[in-house]
């Protein structure tokens, strides 16, 4: 979920009493004002992690119970100038109420603003109307009161944490926007006493357009995250379960492991299962971003909401809750929206001293113009030519004041701060629609100097289970015959080769006879008797040990083996009948993926435990060059430090994610690629749902596109604000065109991370 930090320097190192709450902060809404909550907590004893996530508005900290509490910690938090709506424990989360949450963050801040725009809009109109057309009694008191709720009522969240920030040695945002809102309004009433340019208008305006940026920035986050919004809805929320032999409707939230659950044709799964009877077509689009149905039957795994296409399904569920495959998607896509990129860590820094130092230069601002106002006239009379809010003839205090309030609004850090986690969401959100969960913000930047990329072969580059590849009969015996009499023998053995052989008699529809005198032969193979013949399968052993001769298949054999396969001979009354081949085949899309990998200008290698030979088959029938082969799971971490020592620090590693942990933490990026509830996401930095290696190149090329939307982001915020703060300086720019700039320049951060959804994902980017 979130962006991690260190224990501070309280923290105990004895964690078995640790405790962890979620507080719900909504004024968090950028990276900056996540660090201002969070060097609030860190000043707590006993704080061990904090970490934070603005797509949701949440702080999730880890603490010591004996040195602090939850109280203590909102009351932190609101010390730091942020309200805390909602303080809960980790694991009492639901789904729909944080949707609903999510949402009155939306309604909330459109209320706002609607209530602060229609005064606004009547003081806009009514200074038009004072100013060009003729004046109007009262007005100054008229617009006052106008502004009253805009300013003070409106604004009060505002002004309120712009206090608590101040008090607490800190500055947010909201001090500039309070700073920008309050001082024009308050001289303003000095209007009443000593005749003077109303600045009223200008507060009122500042507030408002605060306000519709809040709105609107909440709003476009919305969209950025919707697609984890999205999967938090796509659950069934009712399961029909079989208790105490009566099939009843409950709750999904009520499901216990071992539940029975009915699920009928058109119906969600309700959570992660094993079928127990029945058979179906299964959409798993939410999961793998496959649009094809998997057929499922008895013993299949089946995940949590996807859909049952035709058959009903009696699933037995495995997982509940929040060990759901569904809730893990969640929770990996949360922890990549509130990770951090390692290219915002320097703009972090800078933007942490930034409030500070526009306060100094919005204040020095003032003096200089209060002083100097005569000698920096000529500027003024210089941008009037083309600039209609430029008015020279304003006395050094009001220009001075405008020019103050300009520097406030203008510099407020908001798109700078929103710069990564838009872009983290967007990014995060697409890869959860296709079936590729990136878990962090590093392995992001890290896809864009990978050099090579480890690919292990067994379930990766292959299908990583055996498959029958070819039948060879000897004349005068059918090879469908073949298949037949050799499948019969072998359905009465459990071994993975033989389940290959009936397997495939199975999917040409061949008839399978009952196999008699079943034995297994150590070392050579299994013998039995098929519709009264005796039949033996196994290796050159056997066959010479019934005296039976090769002559004719002696080649054929070799060349299989050769080829990598396992082959095997088929005797039938002690007579060679044929041959058989099985082979753990390569995956359909294993050489375009490859052909991709090399055009992104990135070296595969295989690495895998199998014999230099096999290996080199398969490497030649995919496209790959280097080929690391005999290498057993414990040595594949040096594999890839030896790999490092080549490359770099710009090594990924792509494995099935449980004997291959070790070797994916090791790598600059592992990429952990299975089936299903089946992967362990827990040992990489980007899980593959699903098997196709098309999806890693799908990640990378997501990555890489993800890295470049940051990048131009930061780039923008940057340029906007150095050159937006001088020419606010220089006064020639009027406060309500800054605060409109400032609001414009958040969207535009939030509108060009929304552009990555346009991103190809699958051609060269």
């Amino acid at each position: 979920m979130s962006e991690q930090k260190p224990a501070g320097p309280h923290a105990s190192t004895d964690s078995t009493s640790a405790d962890v709450v979620v507080l719900t902060v909504p004024g968090m809404g950028s990276g900056h004002c996540a660090g201002l909550v969070r060097a609030s907590i860190e000043r707590l004893p006993g704080v061990l992690d904090i970490g934070t996530n603005i797509s949701n508005h949440q702080a999730r900290v880890t603490f010591q119970s004996g040195d602090t509490d939850a109280e203590a910690i909102r009351k932190a938090v609101e010390r730091g100038g942020y309200e805390v709506t909602r303080v809960r424990q980790e694991e009492e989360e639901d789904i729909d109420e944080r949707v609903e949450e999510e949402e009155a963050y939306v309604r909330n801040a459109w209320r706002q603003f609607r209530i602060a725009a229609i005064p606004t809009t009547l003081i806009m109109i009514l200074m038009m109307v004072h100013m060009f057309m003729w004046p109007i009694p009262g007005y100054l008191a008229v617009v006052a009161i106008l502004a009253f709720p805009v300013v003070f009522v409106t604004g009060r969240d505002t002004h309120r944490s712009a206090w608590r920030s101040l008090t607490n040695r800190t500055a947010n945002m909201d001090v500039l926007i309070s700073f920008g809102s309050l001082p024009p309004y308050l001289l303003g009433l000095i209007g009443f006493v000593y005749p003077m340019t109303s600045f009223i208008e200008m507060a009122a305006t500042i507030m408002t357009f605060h306000l519709l940026g809040r709105y609107l920035e909440n709003r476009s986050k919305g969209r950025a995250s919707q697609a984890i919004k999205r999967l938090m809805t796509m659950g069934a929320k009712t399961a029909q379960v079989v208790r105490d032999g009566e099939e009843i409707e409950v709750p999904v939230r009520d499901l216990q492991v071992g539940d029975l659950m009915i699920v009928r044709p058109g119906q969600k799964i309700p959570t992660d299962g094993e079928v127990e009877d029945g058979g179906s077509h299964v959409d798993e689009s939410i999961a793998t971003g496959e649009s094809v149905p998997v057929e499922k039957g008895k013993g299949d795994a089946v995940l949590g909401a996807t859909i049952n296409k035709e058959g009903v399904l009696k699933v037995r569920a495995t997982r509940v809750g929040k060990n759901t495959f569904l809730a893990q998607v969640i929770r990996l896509v949360d922890e990549a929206q509130g990770s951090k990129v390692p290219i915002q860590a320097f703009a972090d820094r800078v933007t942490s001293f930034f409030v500070p130092v526009v306060i100094l230069i919005a204040l020095a601002s003032f003096v200089l113009w209060l002083t100097f106002a005569e000698v920096a006239r000529p500027i003024l009379e210089w941008g009037a030519g083309f600039l209609p809010w430029v008015d020279p003839t304003l006395p050094p205090a009001v220009l001075a004041l405008m020019a103050m309030i300009a520097v406030l609004v203008i510099a407020c850090p908001c798109a700078l701060g929103l710069a990564t986690p838009t872009a983290l969401m967007v990014g995060s959100g697409m890869g959860a629609e296709r079936g590729v969960l990136i878990r962090n913000g590093e392995a992001i930047q890290a896809f864009k100097d990978l050099k090579a990329i480890v690919l292990d072969k067994t379930g990766t580059i292959t299908k990583g289970e055996p498959a029958l590849t070819d039948v060879v009969a000897v004349e005068g015996t059918a090879e469908e015959e073949l298949l037949r009499i050799a499948a019969s023998l072998e359905a009465a053995s459990e071994h993975p080769i033989a389940q290959a052989v009936v397997r495939s008699a199975k999917e040409q529809g061949l008839n399978l006879s009952e196999a008699g005198d079943f034995k297994a032969l150590t070392a050579r193979g299994v013998e039995g008797s098929v519709d009264g013949r005796s039949v033996k399968i196994g290796n050159r052993r056997l066959v010479a040990e019934a005296g039976a001769s090769l002559a004719g298949l002696e080649d054929r054999l070799a060349e299989l083996e050769e080829s990598g396969k396992t082959a095997f001979v088929t005797l039938i009354d002690d007579q060679v009948a044929g041959l058989l081949a099985v082979a753990d085949t390569v995956k359909e899309d294993s050489r375009e993926a490859v052909e991709a990998i090399k055009k992104l200008g990135l070296e595969p290698v295989m690495l895998t435990g199998d014999n230099e030979r096999t290996a080199r088959h398969i490497a030649n029938e995919v496209g790959i060059d280097q080929v690391i082969a005999g290498v057993l799971p414990e040595g594949k971490v040096e594999a890839i430090k030896r790999l490092q020592d080549q490359y770099g620090p710009h090594v990924a590693m792509v494995g099935d994610g449980i004997n291959d942990a070790p070797a994916l933490k090791q790598a600059n990026v592992g990429i952990a690629i299975g089936a299903g509830a089946d992967v362990a996401i827990e040992a990489a930095d980007v899980t593959i749902v699903g098997g196709s290696l098309t999806k890693v190149v799908e990640s990378i090329r997501l990555s890489r596109a993800t890295f470049r939307k940051v990048v131009q982001n930061l780039f923008w915020a940057w340029c906007y604000n150095l050159a937006a703060i001088p020419i606010a300086a220089a006064g020639l720019l009027h406060p309500m065109i800054g605060v409109i700039a400032m609001t414009s320049s958040s969207l535009s951060v939030i509108g060009n991370s929304i552009l990555l959804r346009r991103a190809r994902l699958d051609n060269d980017s």
